[in-house]
């Protein structure tokens, strides 16, 4: 099989390999979650699982990339997802705003990209101690599938980096409300400095919130022919442009929410909706540019254009007028493409749950 490039291909691909992929791995997942011996943690796996599946089917799509091998960068993707999603959970219902606990749990993001790296006690700093080895487990599963990348070390370097990065975010997000956004703050302005971009603190803080940099180096990798460039060129392609699109769009949709349940929503620093809905069309703009002299093109730009589709179509959008305005003017710029995808996730979502009500 070859990689999509265009949409029928592509949609067909999500359909019929992509989403079965996803779906059998999450099943597996679901069955060790519900095992898990500590209450506290068994819920939180099942609810991470429950309601934050679609990070899985949207993560997956770069598993593609690495065409005949597709099913086993899914198998990472959805593992590497799943510790994301179970950590976020962890830490945004956690009664402790202990940043050594946030940093012991998130040593699972980096110990699951080094093929050799011994397991530590993930929970040592909070009473919930027994996950019947779930999170070890997830871990571990990553790491195999690392373990059989002759040329995992060419991009090793620049999966720490991505990743080091997320679970700073992390770690600081998470901390008690009164110091959040100064920490916040500190730690952007201090990194953002080596990309030459100009930007906000709270859009670096965005950018550096993605996963899809991660996911579309390793399926790279699943591919033969990989070299150090290319590794290198993905990178910068995906971080900051791509993956700051990806994660200001989730604060996008999600600002009413976050405004009732007073969380933090990097969106709601712009000074106004003008700026904000000008600064998300220059990340649109400059993510397709960043891509667009990587191999497979048709490709990344068609997944760029997917998440607008993806976030744009979910029910959030149309429970907030002003919000749905804007996000016409943002899909607009998507063009037809983004306009065909953003309907077949409209479809998909109705019949997503039509099914659910009938089961």
């Amino acid at each position: 099989m070859s990689v999509p490039g265009n949409l029928l291909s592509l949609t067909t691909s999500m359909l019929c390999r992509v989403q079965p992929a996803v779906h059998n791995r999450l099943t597996g997942w679901k069955t060790l979650a519900s095992r898990i011996p500590d209450a506290e943690l068994r819920r939180q796996a099942l609810a991470s699982i429950q309601t934050k599946a679609f990070h899985c089917e949207g993560g997956a799509v770069y598993g593609l990339l690495a065409e005949k091998n597709y099913k086993e960068a899914i198998k990472f993707i959805v593992a590497y997802q799943t510790i994301s999603d179970y950590l976020d959970n962890l830490c945004d219902r956690s009664t402790s705003s202990d940043p050594n606990d946030f940093r012991a749990l998130h040593e699972a993001m980096l110990h699951a990209l080094t093929p050799n790296a011994q397991l530590s006690s993930y929970y040592r700093f909070r009473k919930e101690q027994d996950d019947g080895g779930y999170l070890a487990a997830l871990v571990t599963t990553c790491q195999k599938v690392l373990q059989h990348l002759p040329n995992y070390h060419l991009a090793s370097t620049h999966l720490h980096e991505l990743a080091s990065c997320y679970c700073e975010l992390q770690i600081n997000k998470h901390v008690c409300k009164e110091e959040r956004v100064q920490k916040l703050r500190q730690w952007s302005e201090s990194k953002k400095k080596s990309l030459h971009e100009k930007m906000a603190w709270y859009e670096f803080a965005a950018c550096t919130g993605s996963t899809l940099g991660i996911f579309c180096l390793i399926s790279s990798l699943l591919q033969p022919q990989i070299t150090d460039g290319l590794l290198s060129n993905i990178k910068k392609a995906y971080f900051p442009w791509v993956q700051g699109l990806h994660i200001l769009l989730d604060y996008f949709i999600d600002q009413e929410e976050d405004r009732i349940g007073q969380d933090l929503n990097f969106c709601a620093f712009y000074p106004n909706e003008i700026v904000m809905i000008n600064r998300l069309t220059t990340f649109y703009i400059k993510a397709m540019r960043s891509v667009s002299l990587l191999p497979h093109r048709s490709f990344h730009r068609l997944t760029i254009r997917g998440l607008l589709s993806i976030y744009l179509s979910d029910e959030k959008v149309f429970q907030q007028k002003d919000v749905q305005q804007s996000a016409r003017i943002l899909l607009r710029f998507g063009g037809t493409q983004a306009l065909f995808l953003y309907l077949h996730c409209r479809s998909y979502r109705r019949l997503k749950r039509l099914a659910e009500k009938d089961f």
